[in-house]
């Protein structure tokens, strides 16, 4: 797995031109990419632990139509407080420990492999694919699930205080 700069990275998003950034197999751990444009951006398979994504704009790029992809991806302890992933594929993505407070997951898939306290406090999952997910232990206080689908879904151990339209 190749590793990139910050520098390298934004070479990436800019060479796209309006288009998705095509990041997927890079190692981007530990790097600072908080408030960037990355809609469409392609991060399959990507090692992104640690990686600070807060506030970024991950979702749908109106010139390609697709939202960012993370299929497979690692997002152990990723930060994405507040970050935009309205129609991300988060299919199979590594969340331990992840951030997500307050993102904006509508309409996404979010199916994590594994998963140890992930933070879902306040974020919007209205309408997002959660069939499957694994939310063991995770913090949902507050979240919204109105109209998520949540078939098969292990929510053992997680807090749902104030959860709204969360099957009791």
């Amino acid at each position: 797995m190749a590793e990139i700069t910050f520098k390298e990275v934004q070479a990436l998003v800019t060479a796209a031109e309006g288009g998705s950034a095509y990041l997927a197999g890079l190692d981007l751990s530990g790097l600072d990419l908080s408030g960037l444009d990355l809609r469409g951006a392609n991060f399959t398979s990507a090692r992104l632990a640690g990686v600070n994504l807060s506030g970024a704009n991950l979702s749908v790029n109106p010139a390609t139509e697709t939202a960012a992809i993370f299929v497979r991806a690692d997002l152990g302890e990723a930060i994405l407080r507040n970050a935009n992933l309205s129609s991300t594929n988060l299919a199979g993505a590594v969340l331990v420990a992840a951030d997500l407070e307050g993102a904006n997951l509508e309409d996404a898939r979010l199916q994590p492999e594994g998963n140890d306290v992930t933070d879902l406090s306040q974020a919007n999952l209205r309408g997002a694919n959660l069939r499957g997910a694994n939310f063991t232990s995770a913090r949902l206080v507050g979240a919204d699930f109105s109209g998520a689908d949540l078939s098969d879904a292990v929510l053992f151990r997680a807090d749902t205080t104030g959860a709204i339209g969360y099957p009791s």
